[in-house]
């Protein structure tokens, strides 16, 4: 738990925030606080590491904020990291997935803090229209609020290294 605390003592904000889904919450994580401190992010990287499946052969960061925590764990685990785009450019290669091609290889997408899953599930939108199966999500922090579900509707489980719930016991 010292982990769960030292993020709330970084990272927990509280007052009235609305959430990238339109909810509105009282609690906010300024992820950029963990993902800036390189002590920190490398702990929260180890912790991850600990739930990356031995098959793996890529792992996939979304836009902006798990494009950190994916180069923190490709460093820790020596697998390859590609950096998952909201949508594709517009120009030049109009690719929405940079690094290593995706297409035939074992994903797990990592995400730093979770509430609805609506970042997820458009990248999971644009990886299966390329025929690109996803069958785990890591992130940082579940706010467990409904992201889960969601991708488990979807066929994909969520793991966090915390929950809402861990942090709110530590701080």
């Amino acid at each position: 738990m010292q982990l769960a605390r030292r993020i709330a003592e970084v990272s927990r904000l509280r007052g009235s925030f609305v959430l990238r889904s339109g909810a509105v919450s009282d609690t906010y994580f300024d992820k950029y606080q963990f993902e800036s401190d390189p002590v920190l992010l490398h702990a929260i990287a180890e912790g991850l590491a600990a739930h990356v499946p031995a098959e793996t052969e890529i792992l996939a960061g979304l836009e902006m904020g798990g494009i950190p925590v994916v180069t923190a764990l490709s460093r820790v685990t020596g697998l390859p990291a590609a950096f998952m785009r909201k949508a594709r450019k517009a120009y030049g290669t109009a690719k929405y997935a940079e690094g290593p091609a995706l297409r035939g290889r074992r994903v797990v997408l990592v995400e730093d803090v979770v509430s609805s899953g609506g970042a997820l599930l458009d990248t999971l939108d644009m990886l299966e229209a390329d025929g690109i199966q996803v069958e785990l999500a890591l992130c940082v922090i579940d706010r467990e609020s409904g992201g889960a579900e969601a991708l488990r509707a979807r066929g994909v489980r969520l793991q966090p290294l915390l929950t809402m719930s861990d942090i709110e016991r530590a701080a």
